[in-house]
């Protein structure tokens, strides 16, 4: 069974490793995070109207963020771009302990974020770069499972911290993370074009518009979707935590880090096993999204024990969305990857504003946690039926136009 497992990290280059490794760093060092909307409720004692707010200048920064991306790395190459957005967000981490006020932390947050959101796209232009087509997914996966991996240790260790000595700790810890994984990569990886070029059987494909292929503009709203779930687990969820079952930031990590574990176990074996069995990649995203709809519904039921069965079941989801997702947007991007990659990750930054302040909206406007978790399963809901409808699309298009297929020649020399 181990064999079996390790089996699933075989063939890949160098380079993909040595990003893999500072993705864990960033990652695992990034402990403040999931703790953000406790701490301005606690210590800054916010409201969840500005809680809320704060989140949408999270957002916005994060859109900001990856347009300059897309655009940048199309330019001067994904590297220099890496290299500027995990350094750069260091220093802003460490500064942000000093913004206490509502209105610098809406800045803060807005500078941090748009800085720190450059450095996905790129990375993901980055991990198309170094492998080949049929390994893009694996390779994906292989990056979340070291996202996964600092997250079983970040928020635990972030709980720790802070009930030891405190908050400003970690705002120290998360900006001399993101220095040290960004040395750790210009150490070991050089600047490289990318290795492959495309040979387009239609000529036209290359001048497809992002706005105008339909297919993945629904795409992209699926993911909004999707992110709009998933991002309630740092959001919403925390407050959730304590205010109704008074638990402690080491707990709440406890179980942010059960997400993270299962994700290192499970998700790079269920991506072998879909590639390998040819299954629909939008059957497993609408069964993904089913299962994270089914956990809002879980928090239904007003037990603490719910909380691990309803950890599980987002877990699931998210293995079966997120890799495919971002496969199927790379698989589009039709030699213009910096702004397919950009337009891709600026849905998740949509959902970073969508997500926290509709939360707390609800929240506030009901005085109840129970009407938010009905609305994100319901939305749920509704993007398992647009999974359907893109899947259509889909077919639709490769039966009307078989010659829209992009082929990979090595190019390496």
């Amino acid at each position: 069974m181990i064999k079996k497992y390790l089996d699933n990290f075989k063939n890949f280059p160098k380079e993909i490793w040595i990003l893999t490794l500072v993705t864990f760093i960033n990652r695992a060092g990034t402990m403040v995070i999931p703790f953000l909307s406790k701490y301005m409720k606690e210590n800054l004692e916010f409201s969840y109207s500005q809680i809320g707010w704060v989140m949408v200048f999270f957002g916005v920064g994060s859109i900001i963020g990856t347009w300059l991306s897309g655009k940048l790395s199309d330019k001067i190459g994904f590297y220099k771009v890496m290299v500027f957005s995990l350094f750069a967000s260091g220093i802003v981490f460490i500064l942000l302990q000093y913004a206490t006020s509502f209105e610098a932390l809406c800045v803060g947050i807005l500078i941090l974020t748009s800085v720190a959101d450059m450095f996905r796209p790129a990375m993901l232009i980055c991990l198309k770069t170094f492998t080949a087509k049929e390994d893009r997914a694996r390779a994906y996966s292989l990056t979340r499972a070291a996202i996964n991996l600092g997250f079983i240790f970040g928020p635990v260790l972030g709980g720790l911290i802070i009930m030891q000595m405190g908050y400003e700790y970690i705002f120290y810890i998360d900006g001399a993370t993101c220095i040290l994984a960004i040395i750790v990569f210009m150490f070991f990886v050089r600047d490289k074009k990318t290795p492959v070029k495309l040979v387009e059987h239609n000529k036209q494909k290359e001048k497809v518009s992002v706005m105008k292929d339909r297919p993945f503009m629904l795409h992209l709203v699926i993911c909004l979707i999707t992110g709009i779930l998933f991002f309630q687990i740092f959001t919403t969820l925390p407050l959730y935590h304590k205010e109704r079952f008074n638990m402690t930031e080491f707990d709440s990590g406890l179980l942010l880090s059960l997400n993270g574990l299962l994700i290192l176990l499970f998700e790079l074996p269920i991506v072998n096993y879909v590639s390998r069995n040819k299954i629909n990649n939008h059957k497993v995203i609408s069964l993904g999204l089913l299962l994270m709809a089914s956990s809002f519904f879980l928090l239904l039921l007003p037990f603490e024990a719910i909380l691990i069965p309803m950890m599980i079941f987002m877990t699931c989801g998210v293995m079966l969305t997120f890799p495919f997702a971002n496969s199927f947007a790379m698989d589009r991007s039709h030699k213009q990857e910096g702004k397919y990659m950009a337009a891709f990750t600026m849905s998740y930054s949509f959902a970073h504003i969508l997500s926290g302040k509709s939360g707390m909206e609800i929240i506030e406007y009901t005085r109840s946690y129970e009407p938010n978790w009905l609305f994100m399963g319901c939305l749920g809901l509704v993007g398992t039926l647009l999974v359907f409808v893109l899947s259509k699309m889909v077919v639709k298009e490769e039966l009307n136009d078989p010659a829209m297929v992009t082929v990979e020649v090595n190019d390496s020399k």
